[in-house]
């Protein structure tokens, strides 16, 4: 039974914001859990049958790209529920406070949901937050192999934007979203990405079923064609890495949705959300290039599995719209996350905790910018 620890991080007793609802009614641990899992399934629910939810959410994914997908879909829904813009930057109250700035009387916690472990060999240890993403959940587990830890329960952070702040001016790097050229050093970083997992980038006139693009696993290599424009290149190079960070041949989660050609239009869809999140995250706004629906993919996969066979003619598990969503999302933000580690795009990710080497990364002091104040009447009283 998974053990939920008390929320550590919260305001002092006697803010609203501690362990209560956007309504101010005391909601106990447990039930904030049953709460927010709640809350997730509504939104993939929403994701994946509708292509525009579904970019919506790696919209917010490209502004929060540090949190694990199912996070980032918990703090978009929350802010939509109270009629605002999705977060940008989110701290805990303390967190906050260390960084000169208080959290405007009144206001209410946004929720995440995090990992409570303890050491493999050791009784139930003080919580630690972590965003990795396990490939078949949008929540993330606790650190891949080689970990002497492992998770022993969940629980509810509570965390609020910079936009619920007052104090100490910051200054908050955001990329320039809708811009018509690709950002200066960044077709050099996806280049390093892919040789970082040992493929070569050839931009040549070679072309193969009529593609812009392709990877070649048993080569290692990713081809692009020397025809297209630079932002054209580096779309189909993202794409591409998508295919390399999530489809080879030893993927065990892709195995069965991903690489078989049952379901190659859902690793397209994978791969093309990586791109367009990425992509986001640097400025670049390239629209809906993917006529594939989430929905129609997964319900190919539900077939399948249904039928005793995965992509590779092993027998399969029971799977639902929601598992194949959970999964889904997880794979591309923890990839995203993976390539923009690489690439640093302007803006901390949605995390207080990267906002100085994100000014350090685009050439800026610690020169501030003054966050403007909620309008008073949009204060909780």
């Amino acid at each position: 039974m998974a053990v939920v620890a008390p929320n550590r991080d919260a305001a002092p007793n006697g803010e609203r914001s501690r362990g209560r609802s956007g309504r101010g009614v005391e909601v106990s641990p447990e039930a904030r859990i049953v709460q927010l899992t709640d809350q997730l399934h509504a939104v993939l629910e929403g994701a994946i049958s509708s292509p525009g939810r579904w970019h919506q959410l790696l919209d917010t994914s490209a502004t929060l790209w540090r949190y694990s997908g199912g996070n980032v879909a918990l703090l978009m829904a929350q802010r939509e529920m109270l009629g605002l813009q999705p977060p940008t930057l989110v701290a805990g109250y303390r967190e906050w406070q260390r960084h000169g700035r208080t959290v405007f009387k009144g206001e209410h916690a946004l929720w995440v949901l995090a990992p409570r472990t303890a050491r493999k060999d050791s009784q139930l240890s003080e919580a630690t937050v972590g965003d990795k993403v396990d490939g078949r959940g949008a929540e993330p587990p606790v650190a891949d192999s080689g970990t002497d830890r492992k998770i022993v329960g969940w629980r509810g952070q509570a965390v609020f934007d910079v936009s619920q702040t007052e104090g100490e001016p910051i200054y908050v790097p955001r990329p320039g979203v809708g811009m018509t050229n690709i950002p200066a050093g960044l077709w050099e970083a996806l280049v390093e990405a892919a040789e970082r997992r040992r493929f070569v980038v050839d931009v040549s006139d070679n072309q193969r079923s009529m593609s812009s693009g392709y990877t070649d696993f048993a080569d290692r290599r990713i081809q692009v064609g020397a025809w297209l424009g630079r932002e054209d290149a580096a779309a189909v190079l993202v794409h591409e890495l998508g295919h390399v960070y999530l489809h080879g041949p030893h993927d065990k989660v892709g195995k069965l949705y991903g690489s078989g050609l049952q379901h190659r239009g859902l690793a397209e869809v994978e791969a093309e959300s990586v791109a367009y999140t990425v992509l986001r995250a640097h400025g670049i706004d390239r629209g809906s290039q993917s006529s594939s629906y989430l929905a129609g993919w997964a319900d190919r996969v539900i077939d399948v599995e249904r039928a005793g066979k995965s992509g590779t003619g092993e027998p399969a598990g029971h799977l639902t719209r929601m598992d194949v969503a959970r999964s889904t999302l997880g794979r591309v933000t923890a990839t995203c996350r993976d390539i923009l580690e690489i690439t640093r795009p302007a803006g901390a990710g949605g995390k207080l905790t990267a906002l100085q080497s994100s000014l350090v990364d685009v050439g800026l002091d610690s020169r501030p910018m003054a966050v403007a104040p909620r309008p008073a009447a949009l204060r909780a009283n």
